[in-house]
């Protein structure tokens, strides 16, 4: 009688790759800081995919993969950071992909075959390793699994007594057995290092053996994919009166923006420019993704909006006054940060803000040219992982502790007094910024200058005190640590 065939084969190569990546990885990673070691685990990975995939890549195309990866982790050489992992992430994902011929031909195709990929990713280990035990019990019987265990039985019960016995006769082996560092080896029993063991694990053959979530929802026919869904109350008539009202509402905020905030007129007693641009600068962008998902309900494939020439005219007009409020907003965070100061939170916030001005651009770009909403998708991935990738490059800390540092009160004799204690939050990056803020105090502040030199000691005793192993080098830190060792940093 045949047996049923083993499920395809996993490959020996793979199970060494995933092997060696896992314990190359608890060297470079488990127990030490971040820093260059992210980026070798990312090379690392990009490798072992590119090198155990089933059907091996030609050469020009394989090593445009590992410099695709090796581009995108280029941000953690210059510091470990949410932004450059995020990036290096989606690269490692991509190479996957395109390894296994996952990758669609268009551009517009990659979000959804992303979002399939991820969603099987922290499953795809357990999977395999379900269907190999599957197969195993088919294939084996309890008189079979005892022949196996008594074949390994019989040689390693005698070996252990025997070398008991030498132990007793030999005291070089004796003291060999003493010298085993048990406390060693119980360290690889540590929790938290299994732990870390099955995450990499269950991520890199993920990554070497990729696979995408089937789909559930089956296309419809021919004959009724033609025809979008109505949405109920969403009619031509009720779409035109909605954005005639949108666009009155969004025009007189727009009016006020105009005269208020961008032409500098008189607020009414009690209410300050800084409280205006406070209480709108979030709620707008609120908004303005609000009017983004109402657009693409409204004007999606055979809908009453896109068959109609007016609805597309009001639209367009809509998608432009959101712009202009997204600008509006931007506007009013510069000046409250001109009077509060600026922080990480702030900072985040602006760029967010621009992100959403370019999203709504795009959905008029969506309308005019006709694309889908894919295509819409695709290009804010694109858009996004753009601005990740070069903000992972940016200092904001050194950036905000100059910023705030050289529009404080005491240098720019306006604004706020410099919050010294928010700097002291930003890190060893806001040291040079305290050197301009110590060299311009005069004398007199004696006070603020002695909690400046607590805060710079402070930062500097961190970073003299960081981790000094090579895994954890970062080219930020080294810049910082050149600034302190220069002759004129030494001299102040």
């Amino acid at each position: 009688m045949m047996t049923a065939p083993m499920p395809r084969a996993y490959g020996t190569n793979r199970i060494a790759a995933l092997l060696a990546v896992v314990a190359i990885s608890d060297f470079l990673i488990f127990g030490q800081a971040p820093g260059l070691n992210l980026f070798l685990s990312v090379i690392l990975v990009a490798a072992a995919i590119l090198l155990s995939a089933r059907r091996r890549a030609p050469p020009w195309t394989a090593a445009f993969l590992f410099g695709l990866a090796a581009f995108a982790a280029a941000p953690l050489i210059e510091t470990p950071s949410p932004m450059g992992i995020a990036v290096s992430l989606g690269a490692i994902i991509c190479v996957a992909l395109a390894s296994a011929g996952l990758v669609p031909h268009r551009l517009s195709g990659l979000p959804p075959v992303l979002f399939r990929f991820i969603l099987i990713v922290p499953l795809r280990l357990l999977q395999d390793c379900q269907k190999h035990l599957a197969w195993r019990a088919e294939r084996s019987s309890f008189a079979a699994i005892w022949r196996n265990l008594g074949i390994w039985m019989v040689p390693v019960i005698p070996a252990s007594v025997f070398l008991l016995l030498f132990a007793i006769a030999n005291p070089l082996i004796e003291d060999a057995l003493r010298r085993i560092d048990f406390a060693f080896l119980l360290r690889f029993m540590d929790l938290w290092r299994i732990g870390f063991w099955l995450t990499m694990a269950a991520f890199i053959w993920a990554m070497l053996r990729p696979r995408l979530k089937r789909r559930i929802v089956q296309r419809r026919a021919a004959d009724t994919a033609a025809d979008p869904a109505e949405i109920p109350f969403l009619t031509h008539a009720s779409l035109l009166r909605s954005l005639l009202l949108f666009n009155t509402l969004f025009a007189i905020q727009t009016l006020l923006d105009l005269v208020y905030l961008w032409g500098g007129a008189d607020l009414p007693d009690g209410m300050t420019h800084a409280e205006y641009a406070h209480r709108g600068a979030y709620p707008l962008i609120a908004t303005a993704l609000l009017a983004a998902v109402f657009v693409l309900i409204a004007m999606r494939r055979g809908g009453p909006g896109d068959k109609s020439p007016l609805i597309r005219g009001l639209v367009h007009v809509w998608i432009g006054q959101n712009v202009l409020l997204c600008l509006s907003a931007i506007l009013r965070l510069d000046l409250y940060v001109e009077v509060y100061s600026l922080t990480e939170l702030r900072v985040a916030a602006g760029i967010w803000m621009g992100l959403v001005a370019v999203g709504l651009v795009l959905i008029l770009l969506r309308i005019v040219l006709h694309q889908s909403n894919q295509w819409l998708i695709a290009a804010n991935i694109a858009v996004l992982a753009s601005v990740l990738y070069l903000s992972a490059f940016i200092d904001f800390s050194a950036f905000i502790a100059r910023f705030n540092i050289t529009h404080s009160l005491e240098l720019s004799h306006e604004g706020v007094p410099l919050d010294i204690d928010y700097l002291s939050s930003l890190g060893p990056s806001a040291i040079p910024a305290l050197d301009l803020y110590l060299s311009a105090l005069p004398e007199e502040a004696v006070d603020k200058r002695h909690r400046a030199l607590s805060v710079r000691q402070s930062l500097a005793y961190d970073l003299a005190y960081r981790p000094r192993d090579w895994r954890s080098w970062s080219f930020r830190s080294e810049r910082i640590e050149a600034y302190l060792r220069s002759p004129a940093t030494i001299e102040r």
